[in-house]
C-alpha cells in the first residue's frame, strides 16, 4: 500500500492544521486587527510551505519564501510586516517544541522600501477642517471627535476605544490605551474641550446602547474606526479640502505642528505614545520642509532670483 493511501503523507498537514489552530487559540486575547493580521501571515507561510511541517521550516526556506513574495510585487514594508508575523509565530512554536531552540526568523530582514514621509495638513487646513458648522447630533459628535483627534494626536483605534471615564474635562486630559496596551495621558486643547462638553450634553439626551462609549453612532452603538474614517473623508470634502483626508493625517498634523512650535522631539514622542524615538524622528523631516519654506520666504540670502542691475 502506498504512503498516500495509508495517510502517512497527510500527517504533516494534520500537524500543521493542529499547530495553526493552537496558535489561533493563543491569539484569542489579542486585539482583533492584530489577530487577523498574524493569522493572515501564517496562512501565507502555510501556503508557501505546502505539506512541510511548519516547525521544521528553516531560515534558508524563509529567505526563499520572502524572495518569492517580493518577486510577486509585495513591497519591503509589507514583507517586513509579514516577517514580523512569522517571527511571532515561531516564538509560540519554541514555547511548545523543546527541540526547537532558535527562531528561524532571527537575522532575516525584508528588502528596504522607499521611505515615504507622512502626509500632514497645514495649520490653516487643520483648523478649516475641524471648524464645522451646525448643531445637529452628528455634527456635534464629529466636531468633538476630530477636534480631539487633532488636539491630542490620537490614533483612530484609540478614538474608537475611548470611554466616558477616559475623559477628564476638569483637568483637560484624556487617558488613552495605545499599542501594546500601553497607557498614556494626553492634554486636550480648549477648543476640543468645549466641543466635547457640548457633545456630552447632547449625548445624555440620546438612547445609548453602549453606555460606556464616549463616541456613539446614531443608533447609540460605539463608533467604529471605519465609520470615523468615512465621516472624516466626507467632512474634508464639505470643508473644501481638495485631498483625501484620513484620521492618521490629523495625528501627523498634530505631531508636525507641535514640533514646529516647540522643537521638543522627546515631548512629541511621549504625546504620540511612540515606544522608540526613531518612530517620532520622521516628523523632523516634515519640520525641515516647513523651515525651508520659512527660510526661502524670509532670509535675504535665500534661493531667490537676484535683481538685475539697473543700467545707467
Amino acid at each position: 500500500m502506498s504512503a498516500a493511501r495509508n495517510g502517512e503523507d497527510l500527517q504533516p498537514k494534520r500537524d500543521n492544521d493542529g499547530l495553526v489552530a493552537a496558535y489561533a487559540d493563543y491569539l484569542a486575547a489579542r486585539p482583533t486587527h492584530t489577530r487577523i493580521a498574524y493569522l493572515r501571515d501564517l496562512c501565507a507561510l502555510q501556503a508557501l510551505a505546502g505539506d512541510a511541517p511548519l516547525q521544521r521550516v528553516d531560515a534558508a526556506q524563509l529567505r526563499r519564501f520572502l524572495a518569492k513574495l517580493h518577486a510577486g510585487g509585495l513591497s519591503g514594508r509589507s514583507l517586513a510586516r509579514i516577517l514580523s508575523g512569522w517571527r511571532a509565530f515561531f516564538r509560540f512554536v519554541i514555547e511548545r517544541e523543546p527541540t526547537m531552540r532558535e527562531n528561524p526568523c532571527t537575522g532575516l530582514k525584508a528588502p528596504k522600501s522607499v521611505k515615504r514621509l507622512p502626509s500632514a495638513l497645514s495649520p490653516d487646513q487643520a483648523v478649516q477642517l475641524v471648524t464645522m458648522e451646525g448643531d445637529d447630533t452628528l455634527t456635534l459628535r464629529d466636531r468633538a471627535l476630530f477636534e480631539l483627534a487633532y488636539s491630542s494626536g490620537l490614533r483612530v483605534s484609540e478614538l474608537a476605544g475611548l470611554d466616558l471615564e477616559s475623559l477628564d474635562l476638569a483637568t483637560g486630559e484624556v487617558r488613552v490605551w495605545g499599542k501594546g496596551s500601553k497607557e498614556r495621558i494626553v492634554p486636550v486643547g480648549a477648543p476640543a474641550l468645549a466641543a466635547l462638553e457640548t457633545w456630552l450634553h447632547r449625548r445624555r439626551a440620546m438612547s445609548v446602547r453602549d453606555s460606556n462609549a464616549l463616541f456613539v453612532s446614531r443608533s447609540g452603538r460605539r463608533l467604529v474606526a471605519r465609520a470615523i474614517q468615512q465621516r472624516l473623508a466626507g467632512w474634508a470634502l464639505k470643508r473644501g479640502l481638495a485631498r483625501h483626508v484620513h484620521p492618521h493625517m490629523l495625528r501627523h498634523s498634530f505631531a508636525s505642528h507641535l514640533l514646529q512650535s516647540s522643537g521638543d522631539l522627546r515631548a512629541v514622542q511621549e504625546l504620540l505614545g511612540h515606544a522608540s524615538i526613531a518612530s517620532t524622528q520622521v516628523y523632523t523631516h516634515l519640520d525641515f520642509h516647513y523651515l525651508a519654506k520659512v527660510y526661502d520666504a524670509a532670509h535675504p540670502r535665500a534661493k531667490k532670483p537676484l535683481a538685475k542691475p539697473r543700467r545707467r
